[in-house]
């Protein structure tokens, strides 16, 4: 991982890690869980590279992370999800496309906080190919569907108790309804399925790893990123 800098749509300047794949394919701007730019994410990005997708994580919390759900809480707490959105991942995105890798066509993809804000890029990143949102979305007040111009895909936890399935259902009837190319996979799974550090505790665990369900979503990801940035 390459921690580089790029611009913002207002001229600020913004920080990020950057896997570089050997022969991209294209690219993809890949959006933190609450806990920050850490490994477990820049492992992400890295088999985003693997897989032939330059993958550019954006660092939201300005160089802080943590392991601890009460801190994790508060630095989401002080994000600006749209100031995020608009000026930092679509920074992202800006600046992926004028590296011009592949076909030169940028994804988003995010996690748990990094669904939610999957989103919300989608209704505010015009320069943005596809994305693929994973067990995460904002209230629904704030998402106008009808700006969303780009094939989009879902991985949803049917037993998550941080994003309840109910509010999914709602997300999808403004999908249908506004017309986008719209596709959503639910699994039985947890919050943070495809986390494989997460560890649940308790007998009904917050969020839980699952290796099959996490396969099965990756390999979802891997077609519909082919079929729409390549």
């Amino acid at each position: 991982m390459q921690g580089i800098e790029f611009k913002r749509p207002d001229g600020q300047t913004a920080r990020g890690e950057l896997a570089s794949a050997e022969r991209p394919l294209g690219a993809v701007v890949v959006i933190q869980e609450w806990w920050g730019l850490n490994d477990q994410i820049r492992g992400v990005a890295r088999r985003f590279a693997d897989a032939g997708f330059t993958a550019l994580v954006p660092d939201l919390y300005r160089g802080k992370s943590t392991v601890e759900a009460e801190e994790a809480h508060h630095l989401m707490s002080g994000l600006n999800f749209g100031e995020a959105a608009q000026q930092d991942i679509r920074g992202a995105v800006q600046y992926l496309k004028g590296l011009k890798l592949g076909s030169g066509k940028v994804g988003v993809t995010g996690y748990c906080m990094g669904g939610a804000l999957t989103v919300l890029a989608s209704t505010m990143v015009p320069e943005a190919d596809a994305a693929v949102v994973w067990y995460g979305l904002p209230p629904l007040e704030y998402v106008d569907a009808s700006k969303i111009k780009i094939p989009l895909q879902a991985h949803w936890a049917t037993q998550d108790q941080a994003f309840a399935i109910e509010s999914v259902d709602g997300l999808e009837a403004k999908l249908k309804d506004a017309g986008v190319r719209y596709e959503g996979h639910r699994y039985q799974a947890h919050h943070a399925f495809a986390n494989e550090t997460a560890q649940g505790r308790g007998r009904i665990p917050i969020t839980q790893y699952d290796a099959a369900w996490a396969q099965m979503a990756w390999d979802r990801t891997m077609r519909f990123f082919g079929a729409a940035l390549v």
